[in-house]
């Protein structure tokens, strides 16, 4: 067990992606910045025909979540819609998801805490080959779909009912939005539920106690995460803790509260307000706040 934590999280890559000086941005408890990242420089030509990915240049941010683990109460994992409009320092106004193509990590983390005034804590990011990978070796996850989804765009026809998803489906549910009327905001919830059935799969008995699902696993995820250069062990574990408590409905999950919605996302004033207060002080989501954005 001790060697093969060491190897896993020997390839783990890491970035400086959390600021020395947060400035004005305050948290307390922990707040880890999950991030999905689209870039497709890793991926062979044949990994990219049997992801469905594409050929896009680049990296940009297909999922951006905040997972809160307060000081007291209910964690909350809370979803970032990438068309959020938002100040990118040194680029004016833009969609979120610009920063990290225009600065990658540091400039997003920047970028978050400028418009929250939280500060982050950590940093977790995956990518398309990464998170199809850890799926498999999972075994696949488990998902309940109230209505078929099928997306050409995403690669995926998918039937009504509960199915257990491999690598290449779960990519292509993580990305799917054609489909949906909603479009982005119907697909960042999906992947949140996506999300929590991975962590939940991933720190299940009939993973931690198979040493071959284990070693699996352990080596898929250390290939396919990067994660901040202060970032240790421990914090890992947390984030991954936090995740099987949100999914075993320990903790909640929501949207950021919006405004205006339409091709770009503004942000609900005076709720999105009471829900950076929260992590700022480390206390739990309101109530409120969660029943009107989840």
């Amino acid at each position: 067990m001790t060697v093969l934590g060491v190897v896993a999280w020997s390839r783990i890559d890491k970035v400086a992606a959390i600021p020395d000086d947060h400035g004005a941005a305050v948290s307390a408890g922990r707040v880890y910045l999950l991030v999905g990242s689209d870039s497709r420089e890793e991926l062979t030509p044949e990994e990219r025909a049997e992801l469905g990915t594409g050929a896009a240049e680049g990296q940009r941010t297909d999922t951006i979540m905040l997972l809160h683990i307060p000081t007291d109460g209910r964690p909350a994992l809370i979803s970032v819609p990438r068309d959020s409009v938002v100040e990118i320092p040194g680029h004016g106004e833009e969609r979120i998801n610009a920063a990290f193509a225009f600065g990658g990590a540091p400039l997003l983390v920047e970028t978050l805490e400028n418009a929250t005034g939280v500060a982050i804590d950590d940093y977790v990011e995956i990518g398309f080959g990464g998170f199809a990978a850890v799926v498999d070796a999972l075994g696949g996850v488990e998902m309940c779909l109230d209505e078929p989804v099928q997306d050409d765009k995403a690669h995926i026809d998918l039937p009504a009912g509960c199915q257990v998803l491999d690598g290449v489906n779960a990519l292509g549910y993580a990305r799917a939005r054609e489909f949906d009327p909603t479009a982005d905001l119907g697909r960042v919830q999906r992947q949140r539920e996506l999300m929590g059935s991975i962590a939940s799969t991933a720190i299940s008995p009939g993973t931690l106690l198979n040493p071959l699902a284990l070693a699996r696993t352990s080596l898929a995820g250390g290939d396919a995460l990067t994660i901040d250069e202060q970032t240790g062990p421990i914090d890992l574990a947390r984030f991954a803790l936090g995740m099987r408590q949100v999914t075993s409905g320990a903790g909640d999950t929501l949207t950021v509260p919006l405004g205006r919605v339409g091709n770009t996302v503004d942000w609900d004033e005076e709720l999105a307000g009471q829900l950076w207060a929260a992590l700022q002080t480390g206390t739990e989501v309101p109530r409120n706040v969660v029943e009107s954005a989840g």
